[in-house]
């Protein structure tokens, strides 16, 4: 079969995951939780922020490239966890991580894969992937989702700290077709009907679950669902190596902030301690410029590689990510920045300072 033509930017490709999903599925991944204001508020957010470019530099070379927690990126877009991508291509996970893989940036694996990680991790073994996990009840079933993720050579661990109890979607349930599982699950787990004697909600989840961690695993921890500067100090107090800005793409709790908002107000109380990465509503280059202008190391986006898997399976993902890096290495040589370190708060102001 013939590779689609590359649309023309990221709305695009949502436009055509709506018109050729079926709806409960579509509800599913682009549903946030209530009266959907976080939802809404993580895309808006970045309008109220303006770019303040600055002229006469020499952007002859322009270089994306830069690291998380040492590793090298192409560019600093990375890829968010989402669960289930067989549901929308046949090749799910496989067809995210080759992209991923083909662009030279990081693709986090969801617990909830429809792949297993280890033939997720086989692909490339040198190439960047880092393995979201769930602190289940049963502890022993985290410890060994964490052993397989070292052995398959996972780089980090990504951490959702913000799913003690499941949001509230008021959207028609989906259902899941008999053919497609999570492949990571506890024993006794049921996707479809939603009862398990270990939930992924833990509801007795603390700090104190950070020195148990390190008691079982030398990877890097990085906490995925900070938005309060308080805690983003008890994660750098924890020593954890990272932090993901995220309110679960507005899925979890409705009315938290949008999360460009939250980030400034993060990298002023870690203070370079840690590092700092964000998600929620990124759809364009400028985008990723403002965020990284605010502060984040790198970006992550979910939704969006969902619709490209939907277009057209890996080379969908791979366009998806292609129009980001073009956009930014555009915003960047119209901003006057020719390398990542150059991107600093100055290049962007708030529309209330006018």
């Amino acid at each position: 079969m013939a590779s689609k033509e590359a649309l023309v930017c990221l709305d695009d490709y949502e436009k055509y995951a709506k018109d050729h999903m079926e709806q409960k599925l579509l509800g599913y991944f682009i549903e946030g939780t209530d009266a959907e204001i976080t939802l809404k508020e993580n895309r808006t957010a970045f309008s109220r922020l303006k770019i303040l470019p600055r002229i006469l530099k020499d952007v002859s070379n322009v270089d994306l490239s830069t690291s998380i927690l040492g590793q090298h990126l192409d560019f600093p877009v990375c890829i968010a966890p989402s669960a289930f991508h067989k549901l929308v291509s046949p090749g799910g996970e496989l067809d995210t991580a080759n992209a991923a893989n083909a662009m030279g940036t990081c693709m986090v694996l969801s617990n909830l894969t429809t792949t297993s990680l280890e033939k997720v991790a086989s692909l490339y073994h040198d190439s960047l992937k880092w393995f979201q996990l769930y602190i289940w009840e049963c502890r022993e079933f985290t410890v060994n989702l964490i052993r397989r993720a070292e052995t398959a050579g996972f780089k980090s661990l990504v951490v959702t700290v913000d799913s003690s109890v499941k949001g509230n979607r008021r959207g028609p349930r989906f259902t899941f077709p008999p053919n497609i599982e999570a492949v990571h699950l506890p024993q006794g787990f049921k996707v479809r009907s939603g009862r398990s004697p270990c939930s992924l909600a833990d509801p007795t989840l603390t700090w104190e679950f950070i020195a148990w961690m390190r008691s079982v695993t030398k990877l890097p921890i990085v906490l995925k669902g900070i938005l309060s500067p308080e805690d983003a100090l008890l994660a750098v107090e924890h020593k954890v190596d990272a932090i993901i800005v995220s309110n679960h793409g507005g899925r979890q709790l409705d009315t938290v902030p949008a999360t460009i908002e939250m980030l400034p107000h993060i990298i002023a109380a870690v203070r370079g301690r840690i590092e700092v990465y964000v998600d929620g509503g990124v759809r364009t280059g400028t985008d990723v410029f403002k965020a990284l202008a605010m502060g984040a190391r790198a970006v992550f986006i979910g939704r969006p590689i969902i619709y490209g898997l939907k277009y057209a399976g890996e080379d969908g993902v791979k366009q998806v990510l292609q129009i980001l890096k073009d956009e930014l290495m555009r915003t960047m040589a119209l901003s006057g920045c020719s390398k990542i370190s150059e991107i600093e708060p100055s290049y962007v102001v708030h529309q209330s300072s006018f």
